[in-house]
């Protein structure tokens, strides 16, 4: 399994919390709707964070990727991806999530979060794997993280527009209709995508759903 935390970006700052925190529940309810990808999807812990797991390390990709285009403007959040074995513990509170998985995942954001910071202000996303995990396991996750540098640095560069018309095409809908539902012409979607590189955001979900 892979477990997945995810923060929002810059919380103590916004001027509706509560706001942030409702636009970003109906956006991964939305996205959970328009793809099923999670064996748990991603639900509120405490304070900013959300928590969640995948089955396979694409579709916690593929998902997040579209949770990242789906977001509105004002929401912007982080994702630690862990690598390894993760188990609920049960408790008076509720069922506790516990494993290493989950402490990758800690390490995962944690690193995210120093690189936005530092050298590489659009970073969202890491992937990252427990000590006890084969190397194939890092070795993927290496991988993983190499692409995910070019694919943060892309979607963050996206307007709000540009983002809705490569979700729209992830999902297959048709440029005309992204187009009538915009209120723009089908030219300036197809505009909108070849200059934002989307097309390379949008070849790579495909290839992870595949």
């Amino acid at each position: 399994m892979f477990a997945v935390i995810l923060d929002i970006v810059g919380s103590r700052a916004l001027d509706d919390r509560a706001g942030a925190q409702r636009a970003l529940d109906e956006t991964i309810a939305r996205v959970e709707k328009d793809r099923p990808l999670a064996t748990s999807p991603l639900r509120p812990t405490v304070g900013d964070e959300q928590q969640g797991v995948y089955p396979t390390l694409d579709a916690a990709l593929a998902a997040l990727t579209l949770l990242r285009l789906a977001l509105p403007d004002h929401v912007d959040c982080r994702f630690g991806v862990g690598v390894g074995p993760v188990e609920e513990i049960a408790s008076a509170a509720g069922d506790l999530p516990e494993g290493p998985g989950w402490w990758a995942a800690r390490t995962a954001i944690e690193h995210v979060h120093a690189l936005q910071k530092r050298t590489v202000p659009g970073a969202r996303t890491w992937v990252a794997v427990h000590e006890a995990q084969p190397e194939a396991a890092r070795l993927l996750a290496h991988q993983a993280n190499i692409a995910l540098l070019t694919r943060d640095q892309l979607i963050s560069d996206m307007s709000a527009r540009t983002r809705r018309l490569t979700y729209g095409r992830c999902l297959g809908v048709f440029q005309r209709d992204l187009a009538t539902a915009e209120g723009i012409t089908q030219p300036a979607v197809s505009q909108a995508l070849a200059s934002s590189g989307a097309g390379a955001v949008i070849e790579a979900v495909r290839l992870l759903l595949a």
